[in-house]
């Protein structure tokens, strides 16, 4: 049997919001080894930029730092003995240098700051991603909210029609919000930093071996991995991981937003939208299930609680801690891969989108004209009075929904008001009040 079919393996079977994107294969076991030799490679190159380590040595740690030499799955088995997976790594990796250059592996480095930097890269790769497909949204929703500028609808809240607006402002709502998701992300990618710090965060050991000024070699250290250099040692000063707790989980309810308008708007009684290609039944074979929007939903339901660890996790006692640092692994990387799979899906949702203007239309006149009494108040005053003007329109809104007739029709039969355009004035599609402009003002924003 393989890993797959004893159940070893984690293969996506309840994870379908992310399986398969690119963002899986970035936090998988097999991307998280990467990062570990990644970090163990960079931190000799470090050293040896700095004079601390042969350039031998640099060269041939790095090249021993190949993945397909080492077995994540025996990795994970004897980290148990250690709580981490990088003391096994760091016994590999040495032998896999050789007796000359093997004594600069991880010299003058702890666990926690090859595990911490690593993680910084799984991150960083995974938010490149994110970022690339938010694009993507972005893109999609401008050219949807150009299209639709003054296509009008009606405006809910709380779940019933409120007063008329278009598909265009909606859409241009959306879009903004992946554009405060995207900008969010890329300051947090911006300011991933390396860990570099020794046992107890000094970098005493470093200034052992010989370097003059140890601060050095952070700053170099981020070089190599093109990360951003700390001010500071972050063991117990968990502020890039909140960062990121706080990016994504913005991000997942950014997008669930988007999701579950859509889900409610192709709701088969509305109908004003549909995804480009819906999901089937299992059991009902006319079913095309909202399933992109679906599963982003999903995602914004689970971040905040996996963001919630992440935030727990700050409080990490004295200069390395027990179970805080470790309880932000599994989490974190849910995080990285749940928010990955939901950009993702709502990349190929707001791409395939399709918006159905007549059923927009059809909708506006549900409530037999009501949806314009903000207007017609508004209208009426000035030539009614205020007190008269709300007394009518009650009147008539009663009479409305009793005898199911247009607001439009007992207009017409009142002699006050003879000679006004009811016409316009009843027309929910002239009255969507700055809904273009507005539309336009987001439209600029890049």
């Amino acid at each position: 049997m393989t890993a797959a079919t004893n159940g070893g393996a984690d293969t996506g079977l309840l994870g379908p919001g992310w399986y398969g994107s690119a963002a899986a294969s970035a936090t998988g076991d097999g991307a998280y080894l990467r990062a570990l030799l990644d970090a163990e490679a960079a931190l000799t190159r470090a050293q040896a930029a700095v004079g601390l380590a042969p350039a031998g040595a640099a060269a041939a740690v790095t090249e021993a730092a190949d993945p397909a030499r080492f077995d994540a799955g025996a990795l994970a088995e004897r980290a148990r003995a250690g709580g981490n997976p990088v003391i096994p790594l760091v016994a590999d990796l040495t032998k896999a240098v050789g007796a000359e250059y093997g004594p600069y592996v991880h010299r003058g480095a702890t666990s926690q700051d090859i595990m911490d930097t690593a993680t910084m890269l799984v991150a960083a790769r995974t938010l490149d991603l994110v970022l690339a497909d938010l694009g993507r949204a972005a893109a999609a929703l401008g050219r949807t909210a150009a299209e639709h500028r003054d296509t009008p609808m009606p405006g809910r809240t709380l779940t019933q029609h409120a007063v008329p607006t278009t598909f265009g402002l909606k859409a241009a709502g959306w879009r903004s919000l992946v554009l405060d998701a995207r900008d969010r992300t890329a300051r947090v990618r911006a300011s991933l930093p390396v860990q570099l710090a020794g046992a107890a965060g000094t970098l005493a050991a470093f200034g052992a071996y010989g370097v003059a000024d140890p601060t050095v070699l952070p700053k170099s250290y981020a070089r190599e991995l093109a990360l951003a250099a700390p001010l500071l040692p972050w063991h117990t000063l968990r502020t890039p991981v909140a960062d990121l707790a706080g990016c994504l989980a913005f991000t997942a309810g950014a997008l669930g937003k988007i999701a579950v308008d859509v889900l409610t708007l192709s709701r088969t009684e509305i109908g004003e939208v549909s995804e480009g290609s819906g999901g089937g039944s299992s059991a009902m074979p006319h079913k095309a299930n909202p399933v992109r929007s679906t599963l982003v939903a999903a995602a914004a339901r689970r971040a905040p609680q996996l963001a919630a660890v992440l935030y727990g996790s700050l409080v990490a006692e004295d200069e390395r801690p027990a179970g805080a640092w470790h309880a932000e692994w599994e989490p974190l990387r849910d995080l990285l891969r749940t928010v990955g799979g939901a950009a993702r899906d709502t990349a190929e949702l707001t791409e395939g989108l399709r918006v159905r203007p007549e059923a927009m239309r059809e909708h506006l006149g549900l409530t037999e004209g009501l949806i314009v009494s903000e207007r017609l108040s508004a209208e009426l005053t000035p030539v009614l009075g205020r007190a008269r003007a709300k007394e009518l329109l009650t009147e008539l809104a009663r009479r409305t929904h009793a005898e199911h007739r247009t607001l439009r029709e007992l207009l017409a039969e009142e002699t006050e008001l003879q000679g006004l355009d009811l016409d316009d004035l009843t027309d929910p599609a002239r009255y969507t009040g700055a809904a273009g402009v507005l539309t336009d003002r987001a439209l600029e924003r890049r």
